[in-house]
């Protein structure tokens, strides 16, 4: 009888500990995922103020960002996000969401931002898998070669020049590395013409030029 009430007291000890536990272990979790969330927020948006600065707009960037359907342009299999910038309610810059698909060692993933009239606002990679010590001069930690993009637009250099010069275009390439850089470049152009061609619809624009209501 002694030994079925300790059983009997043991397994129930052992369920109030598993219930405290899981409480526990579910309110650090809750606690922790807002945090992490907020920490992802604030890197994205420090990554975002190096393309554009934040004198360039006045309007909460990670608020005003919509949903862009997947398209060959961006180099995206699903849906991605853009972010916008506005001054006195007026459109500045998007950063788009895009993909090099075709880098040395698989795919860069671009946050390339493009002013109103058409000129790049700034690229910077934000995940890739190329060499060390050469693919990865894409990245602006490593090289300053991503923030020569700045200023060009479709306009200048004109489509043609949009390739690296071993293919008889205006960028560089890295010594000993050509397939990153010609992946990179290939990707902010078609990020342009993708820009040139949606952006009413980026904007959410009427014919007029107005801002239209943003969606909820």
């Amino acid at each position: 009888m002694n030994n079925h009430k300790q059983v009997l007291t043991t397994a129930i000890l052992l369920m109030v500990f598993a219930i405290v536990g899981a409480t526990v272990v579910g309110m650090t979790h809750e606690s922790t995922y807002d945090k992490i969330k907020r920490n992802e927020q604030l890197v994205l948006l420090r990554k975002l103020n190096t393309i554009l600065s934040p004198s360039e707009y006045d309007n909460d960037l990670l608020s005003d960002q919509i949903l862009l359907d997947q398209d060959r342009l961006l180099g995206t299999a699903e849906s991605s996000r853009a972010y916008l910038a506005y001054k006195n309610n007026e459109p500045v810059a998007a950063v788009l969401s895009a993909i090099a698909p075709n880098g040395y060692s698989g795919p860069i993933d671009l946050l390339v931002g493009i002013y109103y009239d058409g000129a790049v606002a700034g690229v910077r990679v934000v995940k890739h898998r190329e060499t060390p010590g050469l693919g990865d001069a894409v990245e602006s930690q490593r090289s300053d070669w991503i923030l020569g993009f700045s200023g060009k637009s479709l306009q200048a250099p004109v489509s043609a020049q949009w390739k690296v010069q071993r293919d008889g275009g205006d960028f560089d390439q890295f010594t000993g590395a050509t397939i990153t850089p010609r992946a990179v470049v290939k990707a902010v152009h078609s990020a342009l013409i993708y820009f040139e061609e949606h952006r009413k619809e980026i904007f959410k624009q009427s014919d007029d030029g107005s801002r239209t209501a943003k969606d909820s």
